[in-house]
This record gives C-alpha cells, sequence and structure tokens, in this order.
C-alpha cells in the first residue's frame, strides 16, 4: 500500500506557499504532475518536494566592503 497521498490545489498550495490560481496555472502547463478524477484535480504528495526542490532563494547583495 501506498503511504503518499494526493492533494487538492488548494491543499497544495498551502503546503508550498503559493496562490491556488499559481498552482493551477502549472497544472495546466504540465508543470506539476495531476490527475483528474471528474472535475476534481489531485496532486501527488510527491509533486510538494519536487517543487521545493526547485525552489531557489533570493540572495540579496550589499555594497558594503
Amino acid at each position: 500500500m501506498n503511504s503518499r497521498k494526493n492533494l487538492r490545489i488548494a491543499e497544495f498550495a498551502d503546503r508550498v506557499g503559493y496562490k491556488v490560481s499559481t498552482i493551477r496555472k502549472k497544472v495546466w502547463r504540465r508543470e506539476l504532475d495531476s490527475i483528474k478524477v471528474g472535475r476534481l484535480i489531485l496532486i501527488p504528495e510527491k509533486e510538494v518536494e519536487r517543487l521545493l526542490a526547485d525552489f531557489r532563494p533570493h540572495i540579496e547583495l550589499s555594497n558594503k566592503r
């Protein structure tokens, strides 16, 4: 039995810190794996790890020497 679960778009957006509209765009562009069950769109939990692994934090440069 697989312990991983599928998340609704709103749950996924909460986990990764993105807006729901952004996640919908990523699903539409096929940047995220998704499963469509009727009208419901589910995203595998593994996509949370993959999306966050690609995250590169912003580095602020200073003029101090």
